[in-house]
């Protein structure tokens, strides 16, 4: 009868198993080891402890090992979980009756369970004996072959040796040995295993498991070998397709060469014409080599970046083409060469016909106002600078004559190793064609042939005189590459446009582009935080390409074209992907834009001859030293009589297009867009005006396209008139859209006549801003009188700045509320005398961030209002900065403000006296013959002008007289 005690046993988590003979390494929790350390204090010997296989699926396992505690280590780690080592010697096996009962167990858990060592007495019979001996034998042989370590391999050959030595008592120990030192026994293989008490079951089932674990190896070989032999034939297959695409790549370069030789496709140079485009065949991709090679030759001579391309084309025909270096070295050929190079003569008159035209500025005129209503000045600007490009052009071809250089005569005197086309026969073909393309490659990469030389190609005897060509005399500056004139061309400068959106900016940089008759390209510079995304990576990085700049030359096709750096002002701030601002510094100066060095390209790029054109919301998020290189044009917001003309001649139009309407579908009546404009929109630009616009045509389009199914009329010129369609009691369609149907087609009116319905009261002024878009508009100021301390509370949201102004209009006030009639005394304080109260300003909109000096001038007006009980009239707005002397300082964004006083209906204005230049510069005349302009210097000027002449009593000046001892 087996012997039976209690014993902490340790569950083992899968796929760990722990079988006679072997050792066990694993980690144990803080409870667990803890646990573990005070049981081997507690033991006088060496602590024997159980162990247990532990699956989720099937819980404990009713076998186990008896196992000698070898070792338990708490390593030091920085973490707060403390983490323990333990090391395990397999004893024997013992089984656990109560496995079944032990519930919920969990993984590395110390348990009490009771324990049974069964009894291994006796000796196995040779019959399962010898099928061991062999099947082991067998094994550990194709584990010596397959093992890559020497000492591994000698570890299986001593073992081996063993099995043939050991008696028949100690093969079931044996067996167990060599279980527990396969690790590719499969888990419940070993439960399996670990469960056969007797010597004869034990043999059995290691001899299945070494019979299994030896086909499979033999399995696994041949597979590994099978994949081996194909992976040789694919190898040898690709490398002798390779070499068949090489020599029909050479040949049919040779082909080419020959003028009248044709190919089986077409005619000779010509692409085939069957297939498809998407063909990857080797004739489409030597004509591609072809044609890299001659963009390569027409590059200037002794340039930066033929001889930069020259050095690469050389190293690609180095490189095997399967080398992962070859595409990198052909990607890298392929941008270089697509780069318009302003050295190239390709590119010097590119625009110079048109600039030669004498109606080049009125054509450019005529453009700019077909594309924009208003803007006078920036179209002003815009005419200079193309009036300058077209001057210097002239100016160049002028000059162009005078400066050639002297020509000599020198003989065209052949090379002496050069030989005729009529030695230059089919029996070229003869030799190595490989060998052949290669040389000719090399020759015209190393070798320029003279003019006697391209003379003699084209079919001079060799035998005869050479005739005598002018040649210019050798010069210093035929050294350098030549430029065409365009280089000679005026620089293009770097414009700012600076508005709210859908002021127009990147349309006026389409119309410019169109006016110069040059390609334009738009780069979107919103959200850009990599400098590399400017410059482009380094060649070195994975997958690297160059900059936006250079994408959009390659794009544009020429070295002048039109650029528009969008959102400028939304760039990334400087982290460690680099300064995106600060690599737009060199893009944006024009006396160092002429050697742009972009990252991947790395060769100068020439950016003189490009005209830039910046678009910003604000300045205030750009940086000094890249707003120092822009020439800043602002562009404020459109007046209502603009979005008019605008909506007229632009956006309905284009509406009714996009619509599939003709203008004789939809009429909207003047009333009726002034209604959109100023109640379903509010906005610097016109961009909600044509979402609005948009709105009604698409209503429209749905009222023809029912009235035209029900009534089977497709034709707008066969529509009837309303009289008659409401006698047919049928659908109704109208041409024209009045305002009092609006309000059917868009909804309520998103902005109500608040700003118009304006109050007269005590204490409140009406002052100028500008919200954080660029749109003007008023904003009441609010103040009241309330029980206190003789303190000033300020709300709103305000600024330091604001609040700033807030306590200088107070403090003037309170220094001047004697000469008011505010106070009886000189010394008597408003606030406190007669009664104490506290004055509460208030700027509505709370959630609204406000800050600046601008408002002033109104708060002090409303602190006088307050006290003096005196009222400003609604009709008035003013803006301005005030001092502590009373002095009114100017403000800035003047015509967003008149502008929004005029939306409002406000007919009069009171503006500091230093910003007269920018109402008489920016406002429109219209405007300014509508609204009545009052420019003040002093705080008694706006008083006056505030509250009227004689509505505020002061004092008389009274001379003060000391006495003095």
């Amino acid at each position: 009868m087996p012997s039976s005690t209690t014993l902490p046993v340790l569950t083992l988590p899968e796929p760990l198993v722990l079988l006679p003979t072997a050792r066990l390494q694993l980690s144990l929790d803080e409870a667990a080891g803890t646990r573990l350390i005070e049981l081997v204090q507690r033991s006088e010997v060496q602590l024997v402890i159980g162990t247990v296989s532990c699956s989720s699926s099937s819980g404990l396992h009713p076998w186990g090992t008896a196992a000698r505690v070898v070792r338990v280590v708490r390593p030091i780690t920085r973490s707060s979980q403390r983490i323990y080592h333990i090391t395990l010697h397999g004893l024997s096996r013992i089984y656990y009756p109560d496995s079944a009962s032990a519930g919920t167990v969990k993984p590395n858990e110390l348990i009490e369970l009771r324990a049974e060592y069964p009894k291994t007495d006796g000796s196995p019979s040779p019959e399962t004996v010898a099928p061991f001996r062999a099947a082991a034998s067998k094994l550990l042989e194709s584990l010596a072959q397959d093992a890559t370590q020497q000492s591994r391999r000698d570890v299986y050959v001593k073992i081996s040796h063993m099995i043939e030595e050991v008696s028949d008592d100690r093969t079931p120990w044996m067996a167990d040995v060599i279980v527990a030192g396969i690790n590719k026994v499969e888990y419940n293989d070993k439960l399996d295993y670990l469960s056969a008490v007797g010597p004869d079951d034990r043999l059995r089932r290691a001899t299945e498991l070494f019979v299994k674990q030896a086909s499979i190896t033999e399995v696994t070989k041949k597979i590994a070998q099978s994949i081996d032999e194909s992976l040789s034939k694919q190898q040898k297959e690709f490398f002798l397709r390779q070499q068949l695409t090489a020599i029909q790549r050479e040949l049919n370069n040779l082909n080419r060469s020959s003028p009248g030789s044709p190919t089986p496709d077409g005619p000779p140079g010509s692409r085939s014409s069957s297939g498809s485009e998407l063909d990857d065949n080797e004739q489409s991709d030597a004509e591609d080599m072809a044609e890299i090679r001659s963009k390569i030759e027409a590059m200037a001579k002794n340039s930066e970046e033929r001889k930069m391309a020259v050095r690469e084309w050389k190293r690609l025909q180095r490189i095997p083409s399967g080398s992962v270096e070859h595409g990198v070295i052909r990607n890298y050929l392929e941008w270089i060469t697509s780069v318009p190079w302003s050295s190239s003569d390709a590119y010097a008159s590119a625009s110079s016909d048109k600039l030669k035209d004498r109606t080049f500025l009125f054509n450019a005129r005529k453009q700019l106002d077909e594309d924009h209503y208003g803007l006078e000045r920036i179209k002003k600007r815009l005419i200079e600078y193309l009036a300058v490009v077209r001057l210097k052009q002239l100016q160049a071809e002028r000059e162009a004559p005078s400066s050639d250089h002297t020509l000599a005569l020198v003989p065209a005197t052949p090379p002496p190793n050069s030989k005729s086309d009529g030695d230059s026969s089919p029996r070229r073909a003869e030799g190595d064609a490989t060998s052949g393309a290669l040389a000719l490659i090399s020759k015209a990469l190393n070798f320029r042939p003279s003019v006697g030389s391209e003379a003699q190609i084209k079919g001079v005897p060799e035998n005869k005189e050479a005739p005598v060509i002018p040649t210019p005399a050798p010069t210093p500056s035929d050294q350098m590459p030549k430029r065409g004139a365009a280089s000679k061309a005026v620089k293009g400068p770097i414009l700012l446009f600076v508005g709210p959106p859908g002021t127009g900016k990147t349309s006026l940089g389409q119309s410019i582009a169109r006016a110069l008759h040059r390609p334009f390209q738009r780069i979107s510079l919103g959200g850009v935080r990599d400098e590399a995304e400017i410059r482009g990576h380094r060649r070195t990085y994975v997958a690297s390409g160059p900059g936006s700049i250079v994408q959009a030359l390659r794009k544009a096709g020429r070295p002048d074209p039109v650029i528009l750096l969008d959102e400028i002002d939304k760039v990334g701030q400087s982290n460690y992907h680099g300064d995106p601002a600060a690599a737009l510094l060199e893009v944006l100066d024009p006396e160092q834009n002429h050697s742009f060095n972009d990252h991947y390209i790395n060769v100068p790029i020439d950016l003189s001859q490009v005209l830039f054109i910046c678009t910003s919301n604000s300045l205030e998020t750009i940086s000094a030293p890249l707003l120092d290189r822009c020439e800043v044009v602002q562009l404020s917001g459109y007046t209502y009589d603009e979005k008019i003309h605008i909506a007229n001649k632009f956006l309905l139009p284009k509406q009714l297009k996009a619509n599939g309407l003709s203008p004789a579908h939809v009429t909207l009546t003047q009333s009726a867009l002034l209604h959109v404009a100023t109640h379903y929109t509010r906005e610097a630009g016109v961009r909600s005006l044509e979402r609005a616009i948009g709105a009604v045509v698409r209503y429209k389009a749905v009222e023809w396209a029912e009235y035209s199914d029900s009534t089977g009329i497709t034709d707008i010129a066969q529509l009837p008139s309303v009289e008659s369609q409401k006698k047919g009691q049928g659908k109704l369609y109208k041409r024209i859209v009045e305002e009092h149907e609006l309000e059917k087609i868009l909804g309520i009116a998103r902005w109500d006549e608040e700003e118009l319905h304006r109050e007269e009261r005590r204490g409140l002024v009406y002052g100028l801003v500008v919200t954080g878009m660029g749109e003007g508009g008023i904003l009441p100021i609010e103040t009241s009188a309330v029980p206190g301390t003789g303190q000033l509370k300020l709300t709103g949201s305000l600024g330091e700045v604001i609040k700033e102004s807030g306590e200088l209009a107070l403090s003037w006030v309170k220094s001047h509320a004697y000469e008011l009639y505010i106070t009886k005394q000189r010394s008597q304080d408003p606030l406190k005398v007669p009664d104490p109260i506290d004055i509460h300003l208030h700027l509505p909109s709370g959630a609204v961030k406000k800050d600046g000096p601008s408002a002033g001038i109104a708060m002090t007006c409303a602190f006088v209002s307050l006290l003096t009980g005196a009222c400003v009239p609604s009709h008035i707005a003013m803006t301005g900065e005030v001092t502590l002397r009373g002095r009114v300082g100017p403000v800035g964004g003047i015509k967003e403000k008149v502008l929004g006083a005029h939306r409002a209906q406000v007919t009069k204005v009171i503006l500091p006296w230093a910003n007269r230049k920018d109402v008489e510069h920016d406002v429109p005349l219209e405007i300014r013959a509508e609204m009545q302009f009052v420019f003040v210097r002093t705080m008694e000027e706006v008083l006056e002008a505030a509250f009227g002449k004689g509505v505020l009593n002061w004092r008389s000046n009274m001379v003060v007289m000391e006495s003095r001892l």
